[in-house]
């Protein structure tokens, strides 16, 4: 990776990274489902999975860098999600951690299959 896009990873990771923790002291997660982080996750899977759709983006290897592993990468959080199942798992309730993990996971992939449908161009009678 060239310099540059490494730059722009990172600058794009710092910004996303911010924008994730200004979320988190905004809407803090509570003591049960860990809402904000799955929030967090969705529309950053929706985000990531329409990035291709725009032509400007799609132009630029700098601005792909940037919004994708960089911004997106950022705000997205595999880490905590893992880590507050983990803590829902330790505090006693292995339902809510078992639900919360695949709650995520069919969630986030909802949001791709979403972004996926809403970019698809026009169908081609077969």
């Amino acid at each position: 990776m060239s310099p540059r896009l490494l730059a722009a990873v990172a600058a794009g990771g710092a910004v996303g990274a911010a924008l994730r923790c200004a979320c988190g002291e905004a809407v803090p997660d509570g003591p049960g489902l860990p809402g904000t982080t799955l929030a967090i996750n969705v529309v950053g899977s929706l985000l990531l999975a329409l990035l291709p759709s725009l032509a400007v983006v799609r132009r630029s290897p700098t601005l792909q860098a940037a919004a994708g592993p960089g911004l997106l990468g950022g705000f997205t959080t595999l880490s905590a999600a893992s880590e507050q199942t983990r803590a829902l798992l330790a505090d006693g309730r292995p339902a809510l951690a078992l639900g919360y993990l695949l709650g995520t996971l069919a969630a986030t992939l909802a949001a791709v299959a979403l972004a996926t449908r809403l970019t698809a161009g026009p169908e081609r009678p077969a």
